[in-house]
């Protein structure tokens, strides 16, 4: 059965999404050529996580457009705690987003999601990129994430639909490419797959191996999207950044 999708509403944005989306909007319109798919895969209401790889810091632009105008959800992305509380300015702007604080250095790694799970319980859409950086590996193959993924699909139960995404590291090449790269348009492809299946995970304690093993699903998931969107297979290993460390920037088994 199709979902029914409504347009979001500005009462339901707020002031200050609403504002964000008329500053960011034209700016995507005007620069890139987005090619939208899987958006049947995005449930139309309920908590929901959005797992993303992650390439360029023009990715949250590309991907809050394809869930607003595409899956007619509101994207709340995580953010750490510290903004909400040290910036008054930035604070007040990303509570007024509903944007959601992760509280890092707390002693439970649970305690630190609280907010997240509780937005998921309310229904909320939350995008996530769980390699937690843009991607380090040459060629901008998802990388071994975090398990942050993992603890919060498994704590909150709800449903974490993996994206695939390529086109927006034309823009803006963080760690190669200096400046921006606005014209010509660029195509951005964006592909969301079925729910992950992390029942084998469910009930579980959350142990660094449930973690990781569910985490890998996750990951799994994306890259087989990444490489329908690229039209070519991902290296059979994982690049692994792990920073300051002396064996940095090499690739390990997943």
């Amino acid at each position: 059965m199709q979902q029914v999708r409504r347009r979001v509403t500005l009462r339901e944005l707020g002031v200050w999404y609403s504002l964000a989306v008329v500053i960011l909007k034209p700016l995507a319109t005007a620069f890139t050529r987005p090619v939208w798919r899987g958006i049947e895969h995005v449930p139309a209401s309920g908590g929901v996580i959005l797992a993303a790889n992650h390439i360029s810091h023009a990715d949250p632009i590309v991907l809050a457009d394809y869930v607003l105008y595409g899956t007619r959800r509101i994207a709340r992305f995580m953010a750490k705690s510290t903004l909400f509380t040290q910036k008054p300015l930035v604070g007040a702007v990303m509570r007024g987003a509903r944007q959601i604080p992760v509280h890092r250095h707390t002693a439970d790694a649970s305690l630190a999601l609280r907010d997240a799970v509780a937005a998921l319980h309310a229904g909320e859409c939350i995008v996530i990129y769980p390699e937690g950086t843009v991607s380090r590996d040459p060629a901008k193959w998802p990388m071994r994430a975090k398990t942050g993924v993992a603890r919060l699909a498994l704590l909150s139960g709800a449903p974490v639909v993996p994206v695939g995404q390529w086109g927006s590291q034309a823009i803006l090449d963080t760690y190669r490419a200096r400046g921006l790269h606005l014209l010509p348009r660029h195509e951005v492809r964006l592909l969301a797959g079925p729910p992950v299946d992390l029942s084998a995970h469910a009930g579980r304690p959350l142990t660094a191996d449930v973690l990781r093993a569910a985490t890998d699903d996750v990951m799994r998931a994306i890259t087989r999207l990444v490489e329908e969107l690229r039209g070519e297979p991902a290296p059979a290993e994982v690049y692994d950044h792990r920073p300051l460390r002396a064996a940095d920037d090499v690739r390990t088994g997943a």
